[in-house]
């Protein structure tokens, strides 16, 4: 073949295309056919392939889309939460339900949705869903961001990521219209055992159902009356008309009542006051008839009479003993389902024969009915109070608190309160009469006593009420009264602690790993003259409960800040930092921060001085409170510490929010180091998180030399506790730090 050169522009031949080759190429040409034939082939296969492609990738995006829009319009919310319990990821469903906009739910706290009463619960179930791979649910009310509140149920599960993380996949859904219908029907299931029989027809009146009442005024069991007619009742003695007339009552009000003789199962005519109700679906339709009646027979002309005779107290309107026993039996019931406790007052009026001896028994008689209406005064709605006789009243008090000792406070709250009802004058007739009332008190929970019991237990303890002196209240159970007893005469000395100036504050020091003085810890003292020294967890709680840790906090602060001036003078604690603790009621006071700077202003100290600690439970519970009054006292230069670090929540999202200076490593931690494996590596992650947010950290709690050499090898290089020093009154504080 000739060697042909195709300069620019120049065309190849029709039969052969010429290509520039190497040297060790020269010679070869392709065929045009074939070179377009061989081009061709991939192309075509290119867009085959393109075309199956982009095809798949539509249906791809159509799947997405498709899976997007399920997941976010689902009737279910969905969350993805982190080991931290921070929102990654959430639906739009599930913004709907917690009322906020999904973009600001994102790394948001879930914490912050759980109802106050449920956190405790939340937080148990959370660790425990981040520790198994199974399935778990549980119920709980949450919170919306306008603060209303709706039953939810949870389906967690804890998924593994490839990085080595945890999250939790969890779907909710607000089951507030089933808690609803629940409680209709516990409340239902209450109404249908009463005293009254009633039975439950269909809409043709054929017996669905018979409560216990039914079968003792009539004689016939649920076996003999379900899936019969209400004429196995029939006496013969009403005639059609009667009847005629009836269910044209019923079918035009929905409602009848009146005097009906019925036959018993062994014969006997009786009279019965029948009311008839007619039950109708959304429609309209007419579903079931409830008929609910009692026996009149002694005069059935005066059915309302009879009632009130049989179930109500003539004088004071109140319910007597056969409804009291009645109601007792049903809360009885209702505890043993709802697992609250409940509480009888049994109420004996002090010296009342007496009063009726020489005033005559009509005023003793408004006496009475008086006291009824201030017993009815001070109880709760659906609580019940009832006269057995004579001056003796019960109360029953229903769904109280799932713990005893909580229960126990809250009747004895109760119990004070109506006793001082009933002590404050009364004027009947132009005279002023006083009177007061002994109350004896026992706790009921389920079917543990009987009716009979319960009311001797509180019979039992008015008596010994009556016996230690009257006019007072007093617990059935002995070591609960001897515990409200000393909570009670514990409180009452509190309020006067402050004014009789029996509190003190103790220091307690904080060394470097060198060992020398860094700061103190003003720790509270109560001082009794009769009790002797008394520890913060004996009447803190109390102080809390009680709102007087308010004034006591306040007192503490101004002190610190006095003895801060105080130590400014002596080279040995003018540089010393005195950490002091702040509740969560003294947080929540809207004047907490202007407390503080008076304080510092009125002393003229150092601010950089004054420590304040925060445990984790009181700095999550407002947040953005929190934050704002930190930084407000942080901008005049005070320190804050996270006491007892890691028995709470921990959680990064608001320790990145909290303008914190120390984290504190709680004693349960350092108590067990050696031991605990579980302790040990806390204690180095609470060290690593403080190096890793700039944060001091020190332990508090050091007792022995292997816990200081082991805090001081992972980082951790502040320490507080008796391997140094117990907490010392202020004389022998000072005259320690001068020797260390």
């Amino acid at each position: 073949m000739s060697r042909k050169t195709s300069g620019p522009g120049q065309l190849c031949t029709k039969t052969e295309v010429q290509l520039a080759l190497t040297p060790e190429q020269d010679g070869i040409s392709w065929p045009v056919e074939k070179f377009l034939h061989e081009f061709q082939l991939p192309s075509a296969e290119l867009e085959i392939q393109n075309k199956e492609l982009r095809h798949a990738l539509a249906e791809l995006e159509k799947s997405r889309d498709c899976y997007m829009d399920l997941y976010n319009f689902a009737p279910v919310g969905y969350l993805t939460l982190t080991s931290e319990a921070l929102i990654a990821e959430v639906n739009l469903t599930g913004a709907t339900l917690l009322g906020i906009e999904r973009k600001e739910l994102l790394l948001h706290h879930f914490t912050h949705f759980i109802a106050d009463d449920y956190s405790d619960h939340w937080h148990h179930f959370f660790l425990g869903v981040l520790q198994r791979d199974e399935r778990q649910d549980c119920e709980l009310v949450l919170k919306r961001s306008n603060g209303s509140l709706f039953h939810a149920h949870l389906d967690c599960l804890h998924v593994k990521t490839d990085n080595g993380g945890h999250l939790a996949r969890i779907a909710f859904t607000d089951i507030s219209e089933r808690k609803q219908a629940e409680e209709t029907l516990r409340i239902a299931a209450i109404a249908f055992e009463s005293q009254e029989g009633i039975m439950v027809t269909d809409a043709n009146g054929v017996i669905q159902r018979v409560n216990n009442a039914f079968t003792r005024l009539t004689g016939y069991s649920m076996e003999d009356a379900v899936e019969k007619t209400p004429a196995l009742l029939s006496s013969g003695r009403h005639d059609k008309h009667f009847y005629q007339c009836m269910w044209t009552t019923l079918n035009e009000q929905k409602y009848w009542q009146g005097e009906m003789w019925n036959k018993r199962k062994n014969g006997k005519i009786c009279a019965d006051w029948l009311t008839i109700t007619a039950v109708a679906a959304p429609d309209g339709n007419i579903t079931h008839y409830v008929g609910t009646f009692s026996d009149i027979t002694s005069n059935p002309e005066s059915l309302a009479e009879i009632h009130r005779l049989a179930y109500y107290d003539l004088l004071t309107q109140l319910p007597n003993r056969r409804m009291l026993l009645d109601r007792l039996r049903q809360a009885l019931a209702a505890s043993n389902r709802s697992k609250h406790y409940g509480a009888l007052l049994f109420l004996d009026l002090d010296n009342f024969k007496n009063l009726n001896d020489t005033r005559g028994h009509y005023i003793g008689d408004l006496l009475l009915v008086e006291i009824a209406h201030r017993l009815n005064a001070n109880v709760r709605e659906g609580d019940t109070v009832a006269r057995l006789g004579g001056d003796e009243f019960v109360l029953m008090l229903e769904n109280l608190s799932d713990n005893i000792q909580e229960a126990a406070i809250q009747a004895d709250l109760v119990g004070e309160k109506v006793r001082d009802a009933v002590a404050l004058p009364y004027k009947l007739k132009g005279l002023e009469l006083w009177c007061t009332a002994s109350i004896g008190v026992s706790l009921f929970y389920g079917h543990e006593a009987s009716v009979d019991e319960l009311l001797k237990y509180s019979d039992f303890a008015m008596y010994h009420a009556k016996k230690e002196g009257r006019n007072s209240v007093r617990f059935f159970d002995p070591e609960m009264q001897a515990t409200l007893i000393e909570r009670s005469a514990l409180e009452s000395d509190l309020r006067h602690a402050l004014g009789r100036q029996q509190l003190r504050l103790y220091y307690q020091i904080q060394v470097n790993n060198e060992r020398r003085a860094i700061g103190a810890e003003a720790l509270l003292r109560w001082i009794h003259p009769e009790r002797g020294l008394i520890l913060p967890e004996q009447f803190i709680p109390l102080a809390e409960k009680t709102g007087l840790i308010v004034p006591i906090g306040l007192w503490v602060l101004q002190t610190a800040c006095a003895q801060i001036k105080d130590w400014s003078g002596n080279p040995a604690t003018s540089s010393l930092q005195l950490a002091l603790n702040a509740s969560a009621l003294e947080l929540r006071q809207p004047d907490f921060v202007e407390h503080v700077r008076q304080a510092i202003s009125t002393t003229g100290i150092n601010p950089a001085l004054l420590k304040i600690e925060l445990t984790e439970s009181q700095l999550i519970d407002n947040i953005s409170d929190t934050v704002a009054k930190m930084n407000a006292l942080k901008a005049l230069g005070i320190r804050f510490s996270m006491d007892d670090f890691g028995t709470a929540y921990s959680s990064l999202a608001y320790l990145k929010q909290l303008p914190l200076d120390q984290l504190k490593i709680d004693q349960t931690f350092v108590r067990d180091l050696g031991d605990n494996s579980s302790n040990a590596a806390l204690v180095q992650a609470i060290v690593l998180m403080g190096r890793t947010f700039g944060l001091d950290v020190i332990a508090e709690g050091v007792e022995i030399e292997a816990q200081l050499e082991f805090l001081n090898l992972h980082g951790c290089h502040a320490y507080q506790g008796y391997l140094f020093s117990r907490p010392l009154p202020l004389e022998e504080f000072e005259e320690f730090i001068e020797r260390v």
